[in-house]
């Protein structure tokens, strides 16, 4: 199991990984991030680890930021000194919860409960979490587009895909058309309705409505198949499938 730390504490990153190494030798820790920066940086640019241990209070803030800047695939076992009363909330959203100073036990209680839920719990606690601190973000029907000198006002509804090529975004609609918009494909996947659009991977924001089948490739890879042509394949790798097929199931 691949594990990363995010906590600003050298002594309670310390600690962890003492425990850690008593408790759950298997667990590989990739890096310890101390910054919310740091740590949307890393997350954006690495594959999903299997489980996050995340500390509330960063340097930079709190940690509930993280989740407006990108999406998070993995469980997550919070640490904090806060008191455990007034943490009733990430007893039902997060995998676990561990007070400072963190006991050893307690490790291995919120591990055993890890290891012991099903995929579809599992998908259940992620898209809580997310849920729980990432969307305060306002949700637009309707996006603005640019076309030559004009700006044109694109509904969510008839928006089939947002693709970028390079450093520019171009947003494809149902009709077979394509406009340039000023924004990020990370800023898009935040203001679009996740109910009905989803990070698909780096070059695609996609709608519901624009997949017709989906075909399974090697290494438990999905092809989608569109209904309108798209400038390349899009592909969900083995690390977001099960994301995806909550996505499609519950969104």
């Amino acid at each position: 199991m691949k594990a990363i730390i995010i906590e600003d504490e050298r002594a309670a990153v310390k600690n962890l990984k003492a425990i850690l190494s008593g408790v759950a030798p298997d667990i590989e820790i990739q890096t310890c991030l101390d910054t919310i920066q740091q740590s949307v940086k890393w997350l954006k640019e690495s594959a999903s680890p299997d489980l996050i241990f995340m500390d509330i209070h960063l340097a930079d803030g709190d940690s509930f930021h993280i989740f407006k800047q990108v999406e998070v695939n993995t469980p997550i076992i919070f640490t904090t000194a806060y008191d455990k009363y007034a943490l009733s909330a990430f007893k039902v959203n997060a995998i676990d919860y561990l007070l400072k100073p963190i006991q050893p036990e307690a490790v291995a209680v919120a591990l055993a409960k890890l290891r012991k839920i099903t995929e579809h719990e599992r998908n259940e606690y992620i898209s809580r979490i997310s849920g729980l601190f990432g969307e305060k973000t306002v949700r637009h029907d309707t996006l603005l587009a640019f076309h030559r000198n004009r700006i044109i006002p694109l509904s969510a509804d008839n928006i089939a895909f947002c693709y970028l090529a390079g450093e520019k975004v171009r947003v494809y609609t149902f009709d077979g058309q394509a406009y340039g918009i000023d924004k990020s494909l990370n800023a898009l996947s935040e203001i679009l309705d996740r109910h009905q659009f989803f990070r698909a991977n780096r070059q695609f924001v996609i709608s519901c409505r624009l997949i017709k089948e989906i075909e399974v490739l090697d290494g438990n890879r999905l092809l989608i198949v569109a209904r309108i042509d798209t400038p390349e394949k899009i592909i969900i790798s083995k690390e977001r499938v099960a994301l995806f097929k909550n996505w499609l199931q519950n969104g």
